[in-house]
């Protein structure tokens, strides 16, 4: 039974390590960290932290070395293949390039409707309309189902992938950098986006970016990574009026710049 006065997320002491030779080397180590319900956490980081490592470890992407990824509870490691595909199913990301995670051979209203169709919650003329409420749903047209992902610029692209990625109606959207490709004004128009589709579903974000300034407008705290471990964290207005760490510093000094 769901318990809302639990954190939505819970990672415990997580190590996640790449083969470099002989050796292995840290991408993230020891970090640890809750998301409560209904909230924002921003993770930052310069470039090569381990921020989008951490995000790909919590949509097991990648297989952590150690520790703990509770969801609602559950540790993810514990679980069977097949009772994971449920839980993803609960916790969805969108990537930092969405032209990479689009299938140029396919439809975009098929693109959007695949989750529903491989968990089998949709078929037939059901898929159609729910392809058709979703790209509404974030701003394209109900006719955008039949063209294909090279004919929309790269802010549309993004916002069908946060169609696909809002299609099973996920608790947790894990977001890795999704507006670092695009250009300033296109960049405003997708966050506001998400803060609209978070307030509307009452989506958890996990949002992972190198920029302080978007934290400071779309998240309620924040985590800042260096070399895989944190060094700051604490609720937006604290970290960026009151920061600590020199890196914490010159992240703010680059966002504002």
């Amino acid at each position: 039974m769901m318990d809302r006065n639990r954190p939505l997320l819970e990672i415990i002491d997580l190590k996640v390590t790449f083969p470099l030779g002989k050796e292995e080397i840290y991408a993230v180590d020891g970090v640890t960290f809750s998301l409560n319900r209904g909230t924002t956490l921003g993770v930052v980081g310069e470039s090569g932290s381990g921020k989008s490592t951490i995000a790909k470890a919590v949509a097991q992407l990648v297989t952590p070395r150690g520790g703990q990824i509770m969801f609602d509870g559950v540790e993810l490691s514990a679980l069977h293949k097949k009772e994971l595909r449920k839980m993803r199913a609960r916790m969805q990301m969108v990537f930092q390039d969405p032209g990479g995670s689009l299938n140029e051979y396919m439809r975009v209203g098929k693109i959007i409707t695949e989750p529903l169709f491989v968990h089998g919650l949709a078929k037939g003329k059901e898929l159609v309309k729910r392809a058709e409420e979703l790209l509404v749903q974030v701003g394209l047209q109900k006719e955008d189902a039949k063209r294909f992902p090279h004919e929309f610029s790269g802010g549309q692209k993004q916002r069908i992938a946060i169609a696909r990625a809002i299609a099973l109606k996920p608790e947790l959207l894990i977001c890795d950098e999704p507006t670092s490709a695009l250009d300033v004004t296109v960049q405003a128009k997708i966050l506001k986006l998400l803060a609209n589709l978070r307030d509307e579903l009452g989506l958890t974000l996990l949002f992972i970016t190198h920029d302080l300034a978007v934290v400071n407008e779309f998240c309620d705290e924040v985590v800042v990574v260096a070399e895989g471990r944190i060094i700051e964290r604490g609720d937006v207005h604290s970290v960026i009026h009151n920061p600590s760490h020199e890196i914490t510093k010159e992240l703010i000094a680059s966002s504002y710049a």
